[in-house]
């Protein structure tokens, strides 16, 4: 494990644990906590588009360009966009 120094304001440079890389990795590898399958490219993100009223439940809206992976990540709430018989479409593979 690493260690890091922390600036604290009760204590000066105190050691702070780190996860090893491996954990890390492990991490970006988890799959998205909710998809949506598209039809365009171009997509846009409020967080909270299912939920009736709920424009104030969600995050700023962000548009979102799907790239050749065929997939986009919303930076906000992680939600993956989908592009529909795109390379990354498991449902269009079958």
């Amino acid at each position: 494990m690493m260690r890091a120094l922390r600036n604290d304001t009760k204590t000066r440079n105190r050691a702070v644990d780190l996860a090893p890389a491996s954990a890390l990795s492990a991490l970006s590898m988890q799959p998205a906590p909710e998809t949506s399958r598209v039809t365009t490219s171009r997509v846009a993100c409020d967080g909270a588009r299912e939920i009736p009223g709920g424009a104030a439940l969600g995050h700023p809206r962000v548009y979102l360009e799907i790239d050749e992976k065929g997939y986009v990540d919303c930076g906000y709430c992680d939600r993956r966009f989908i592009l529909a018989g795109g390379p990354a479409d498991a449902e269009a593979a079958h």
